[in-house]
């Protein structure tokens, strides 16, 4: 009988910082998605992407005529683009932690070696996995 390895506390709370910036880019996207409803409503269509809804966000509360927008929902606008600002702040701060982790750990250092795996599959995959000692070799025992 073959048994599953133990994750080590390292792969646990890599795993949690991965589940936890996943939550965060989720809660960016809705915030994102709601701000650009709010204005839709009020007749002010953007551009799809982040950096076009923020240089018109910038524009339109630079500005003093907002047309079909209150004060009320001016001061929304703007606590909701500093959420926004925050989001950011705090998935980068996580994404820092995955490049320090790949700088520390050998194992995830190989894997970025390889093209088309980056700093976040690295980190998943060693949360998941491991170094892969766990794996002697490819034979079954057939």
């Amino acid at each position: 009988m073959r048994f599953v390895e133990l994750k080590s506390q390292d792969q646990l709370d890599l795993q949690t910082l991965h589940r936890v910036r996943s939550r965060l880019v989720n809660a960016r996207k809705t915030l994102i998605n709601q701000l650009r409803a709010i204005l839709l409503e009020r007749g002010h269509v953007i551009a799809k992407g982040p950096q076009r809804l923020d240089r018109a966000l910038d524009e339109m509360l630079a500005g003093d005529d907002l047309e079909n927008i209150t004060g009320r929902m001016r001061a929304l606008l703007i606590e909701m683009r500093n959420e926004w600002r925050e989001l950011d702040q705090r998935i980068e701060a996580l994404n820092a932690e995955f490049k320090d982790h790949v700088r520390a750990h050998e194992a995830a250092r190989r894997l970025i070696a390889i093209p088309g795996i980056g700093v976040l599959n690295a980190t998943a995959l060693t949360a998941a996995i491991g170094d892969g000692s766990a794996f002697v070799s490819s034979d079954s025992g057939n």
